[in-house]
């Protein structure tokens, strides 16, 4: 199978792509398991890209229990060198209105119970996460999306929490004491695995709703998240449309070197079974 450029992780409501025509479709073994679902590999607007519905078939996974590292796993074993996630958020700022769009540009994570790398168990990295979004893929998302009808917001501050429940009032009025923008579930630890695969990765955030901050707004639930994000499902994919058809190429970034320098452990004592389990990201370092 040849290499693909493009992969789109699809979050709540996106779980298919109108006019994706379906190559192939593949449920690899990776060390850390099965991915969410069956990975979707076809053309898409004259590309060829690999579409993951983070959440698994039937929205069944919870977002504390995606299998993210065996997600970005068998995405890089495909190629993927571009990651296209699309997540729901809620809105903390009274600008950002439910449906709008917005590609965030830093993270904090408030996240408890997810593993988070792939550099354990007798070998250690330590990659920059300074700019966690890849900026060439932020700003091609940005292009695309100037191009649609939709409003948006080109940065800002994306509060990831564990989840399943939405947040209380107080942590709420924190998170915009944090001058935090939006709040999900699911940017992390994807954005720090994708890093650590050396990928180029960004989020399209669709606004549903204002978290439970705003006085004047009801009480947000799933009914409401879910209204809201089908209304922005067909923006998402016209944008996804665009985008994989404009994505700069080559990108200037330093995405696919992010393991360069970050390896600490001495060759010598990074036995064969890390040798075996990372081959895939550290092979072109060892």
């Amino acid at each position: 199978m040849d290499e693909i450029r493009i992969g789109i992780i699809g979050g709540s409501g996106l779980y298919e792509i109108d006019g994706l025509v379906e190559i192939d479709r593949v449920f690899p073994d990776t060390p850390y398991g099965k991915p969410s679902a069956p990975i979707i590999i076809g053309t898409f607007n004259g590309e060829e890209i690999a579409f993951l519905p983070r959440h698994g078939v039937g929205h069944s996974l919870s977002p504390s229990e995606i299998p993210n590292r065996a997600n970005i796993y068998s995405l890089k074993s495909l190629g993927v060198q571009r990651l296209v996630s699309v997540s729901a958020v809620g809105s903390l700022r009274e600008d950002i209105q439910p449906l709008d769009m917005v590609i965030p540009d830093q993270l904090i994570d408030r996240t408890k119970s997810r593993a988070s790398t792939f550099f354990e168990s007798g070998i250690v990295a330590h990659i920059s996460f300074a700019e966690p979004f890849c900026t060439d893929l932020r700003k091609s998302i940005k292009d695309a999306t100037s191009r649609s009808d939709a409003r948006f917001h080109d940065r800002g501050t994306y509060v990831v929490i564990e989840g399943p429940q939405f947040s209380t009032k107080a942590e709420s009025l924190l998170y915009r004491e944090w001058s935090c923008d939006i709040i999900g579930m699911t940017a992390l630890p994807e954005a720090k695995l994708a890093r650590e695969a050396e990928m180029c990765y960004a989020v399209l955030a669709c606004a549903t709703d204002y978290d439970c901050w705003h006085d004047s707004e009801q009480v947000v639930t799933v009914d409401m998240v879910i209204a809201n994000l089908l209304r922005n499902v067909e923006v998402s994919k016209s944008i996804i449309r665009d985008l994989v058809s404009n994505i700069s190429k080559p990108m200037s970034c330093n995405c696919g070197n992010a393991l360069e320098n970050a390896i600490i452990t001495s060759p010598a004592f990074i036995d064969v079974a890390a040798k075996k389990r990372l081959g895939l990201l550290i092979n072109r370092y060892i």
